[in-house]
């Protein structure tokens, strides 16, 4: 079941980096990312039907960063749509910094619940982006640690059970799922992961395509 936009809509995308995608060096406030190619494109096929778009992504931000901010930077808008991708920070690759720590995903979960109830009370019309790691091979830098195949291989396991925690939060609010991870693995599994993120977190310009390409089905 898809989502209609109707002409003076509001949709606001909010997350993490992948979100952000530089939005406060960019004219229109939308960043180089998913969400302006997804207004662009909307623009290109349905000028009949404008549509305000809004992004308060934040590079770095975990679940608990997103509630701690939810009311100024999503609440107060009052959008019509809300699509949500968050967990890339919530993931264990980031207890490598040296003040990270596990995050468990009942408590991912829980917070992650606390964003959407508002949400839902106010009828508010929900997309949930699963977060998602490509298996990118070699060796790079993350923050404070160095990334090698043995340390992605832990990093894999965690994912798992919070992107099941998106797709529970998704039934129990009838929100739309974006299964990025499935996608981006049968993508990876053609082309090599490369192609779609350099690091297997954020997308190349092919990758942010993807993500918009596939948000798209979900609207009207």
């Amino acid at each position: 079941m898809t989502i209609t936009l109707r002409p003076g809509s509001t949709v606001m995308f909010t997350g993490d980096s992948i979100t952000d995608g530089a939005r406060l060096a960019s004219e229109d406030g939308l960043g180089f990312g998913y969400p302006l190619r997804i207004a662009g494109e909307w623009g290109l096929r349905h000028p009949d039907r404008p549509v305000t778009w809004l992004n308060t992504g934040l590079a770095g931000h975990r679940v608990s960063d997103l509630e701690a901010r939810w009311r100024t930077a999503v609440l107060d808008a009052r959008p019509d749509v809300v699509s949500v991708l968050v967990g890339a920070n919530d993931m264990g690759w980031q207890t490598t910094a040296p003040d990270g720590r596990p995050i468990p995903a009942a408590e991912f979960a829980a917070g992650y619940d606390r964003l959407l109830a508002p949400l839902a009370a106010a009828v508010t019309e929900l997309i949930l982006v699963e977060p998602f790691l490509l298996p990118v091979g070699g060796t790079f830098r993350a923050g404070h640690a160095v990334v090698d195949d043995q340390v992605r291989k832990l990093w894999r396991a965690d994912p798992d059970p919070k992107i099941e925690a998106v797709h529970e939060l998704a039934r129990t609010y009838g929100a739309r799922l974006l299964a990025a991870d499935d996608m981006f693995a049968g993508l990876a599994a053609r082309t090599g992961p490369e192609h779609w993120s350099a690091d297997g977190v954020h997308p190349t310009p092919a990758g942010h395509a993807a993500l918009a390409s596939a948000w798209l089905r979900l609207v009207q």
